[in-house]
């Protein structure tokens, strides 16, 4: 098969081929559309849809906090660490997981957890740092969160919608991360009040003509000034500038109000469910990399009671999400990553709570590049230490990496010459969780 079309001025582009297609755009559907968008090819419907088929996003689910995994992913009923609650069977034979997540049970199929993380940093802070970069903080040099990290690497120039979006409301590690010696262009748009971002609506006094019109002028006056005048700060305040309008154009992503009650209502009414709906009409739109953060995991007291109703919570709208996902055909392409800073300790303090642990705990990968029904670790019978397979962050960092189809082993180059590697030199992906190794 191939592919050919006449643009509006008549130039005929040259065919095609689809094989040749898929093949460069396997190598990157971002360097291609950009190679492309010249001749104005994007335009074509194949095309367009072979390309949002390549392209690849990252639904991060952060309880902030930190999560229990006695009350999650790794119960231990009828043991003296359990609590109350019981383990039930999933629908992937051997895999039993905390019953407050029934639904979450149901769709094992799309998910790997891992049982066996041990990240030696029980801190909020440095445990949100570790987890977000995945890998200890090094003086003198301010590594990029995973969020910018993908936004550098999956993010297309010419895309009209934000790289990285964080839908913040946490209580602990709050405003962590960034883009670090990759700079303010990966930065990630917080939206810590609301789900619709600030200022970026027309002004009621500035009539949608008048709009148009100001951005002809200034298109105008920008292409002379830049025919005389080459340098790269041209060409980056014209780039900052078609994101800002693209972020203008895309603010009904924002507006939940947009989406079928239909799909709503299946989401429910919680300000975590609006995000999440907000996280899905942002990567079907193209944005790379979306957080979405859940407060107050941080059970010192009342632990039972606190997991009872966010477990539950979670459960609901991340099967929701899994199911939403699934049927828009973006689950193989959408990766939802499921962690906070730790987990919780196997004893329960006279509060009846869980403190900071992180010698031995628990996190989730569903969808892309993801081998669903599978386990990697294992915690000893009371979950006071790991007993098989024990990971760290850079492990867990890097198998997502992999999972994305991004080389874990790439180097980024700091201040001309120093190479830094995406992961600290050695590690290894958790092979066992991946699909396309």
């Amino acid at each position: 098969m191939t592919i050919s079309r006449q643009t509006p001025s008549g130039l005929i582009v040259p065919n095609v081929g689809r094989r040749a297609f898929l093949g460069a755009a396997a190598a990157g559907a971002g360097a291609f559309a950009a190679d492309m968008s010249g001749l104005d090819i994007l335009k074509h419907k194949l095309l367009a849809d072979e390309l949002k088929r390549q392209e690849k996003h990252v639904i991060l689910l952060w309880l902030a906090g930190g999560a229990s995994q006695f009350e999650t992913w790794d119960p231990k009923p009828g043991r003296p660490t359990g609590g109350p609650f019981r383990a039930i069977d999933t629908n992937v034979s051997g895999i039993r997981i905390s019953e407050l997540m029934p639904k979450l049970a149901q769709r094992m199929q799309y998910t790997g957890i891992v049982r066996s993380l041990n990240t030696r940093n029980a801190d909020h802070g440095g445990g949100t740092t570790l987890m977000e970069t995945g890998r200890p903080p090094e003086g003198g040099l301010d590594y990029p969160d995973l969020g910018s990290i993908l936004a550098h690497e999956l993010g297309r120039a010419d895309s009209q919608v934000p790289d990285y979006v964080s839908l913040y409301t946490s209580t602990e590690g709050r405003h962590k991360g960034g883009p670090g010696f990759l700079g303010s262009r990966y930065a990630p748009m917080f939206l810590d009040k609301d789900v619709m971002p600030e200022n970026i609506k027309r002004l009621d006094v500035v009539s949608e003509l008048d709009h148009r019109e100001r951005d002809d002028l200034r298109n105008l006056l920008s292409q002379r000034f830049a025919r005389t005048r080459h340098n790269n700060s041209v060409g980056s305040h014209n780039s900052a500038y078609q994101r800002v309008r693209g972020l203008m154009a895309s603010e009904k992503l924002f507006d939940v109000s947009q989406e079928p009650q239909a799909i709503r209502d299946k989401y429910g009414p919680t300000q975590f469910a609006e995000q999440c709906i907000v996280a899905r009409r942002l990567v079907e739109a193209g944005t790379p990399f979306v957080k979405v953060a859940r407060a107050w995991w941080d059970s010192h007291g009342q632990n039972f009671e606190t997991h009872l109703e966010l477990v539950a919570e979670l459960d609901h709208v991340m099967s929701t999400l899994i199911d939403d996902l699934k049927e828009r055909g973006l689950l193989e392409k959408t990766l939802i990553i499921t962690m906070g800073e730790f987990g919780r300790t196997p004893q329960i303090n006279p509060s009846l709570g869980r403190d900071h642990f992180a010698s031995a705990w628990s996190a989730s990968l569903t969808g892309c590049g993801i081998k669903g029904g599978s386990v990697y670790g294992k915690t000893d019978d009371d979950g006071h230490k790991v007993a098989e397979g024990e990971v760290g962050a850079p492990e867990f960092y890097a198998t997502i990496l992999q999972a994305l189809g991004i080389d874990h082993e790439k180097h980024f180059t700091y201040l001309g010459s120093r190479p830094i590697p995406l992961t600290e030199p050695g590690t290894k992906p958790i092979t066992q969780l991946l699909s396309n190794v």
